[in-house]
């Protein structure tokens, strides 16, 4: 399987993307990231799952709770695989450019 599939497969979901967002700005047990969805917390934990699955996320045992945290550094594989098509559209996009203005200087 490749690396970077867990990553994407944990980012095709927008209930997922949107815990991450809401995990930029602190850390969050279980509960409190079920108080922001209308679903059942066992429907956030398995969303959690997958995301700590992805690495996206980090899962701490503080006592009976389990503390969430965003991983940011999870998004590497997700960068590079991005800046192969950054790299492809740029050379692609200077070709065009190139030949605009070859055609107008004639």
């Amino acid at each position: 399987m490749n690396s970077a599939q867990p990553v994407f497969r944990a980012l095709a979901d927008p209930t997922r993307r949107d815990i991450l967002l809401m995990l930029r700005g602190s850390q969050m047990t279980i509960a409190e990231v079920a108080e922001n969805f209308d679903m059942t917390r066992a429907a956030v934990k398995k969303h959690l799952t997958v995301l700590s699955d992805g690495g996206l996320i980090t899962v701490e045992a503080r006592g009976r709770e389990r503390v969430n945290s965003l991983n940011p550094q999870a998004m590497g594989p997700v960068r590079d695989w991005l800046s192969f098509f950054d790299e492809f559209w740029d050379d692609k996009l200077s070709a065009l450019q190139s030949a605009i203005e070859k055609d107008q200087s004639k």
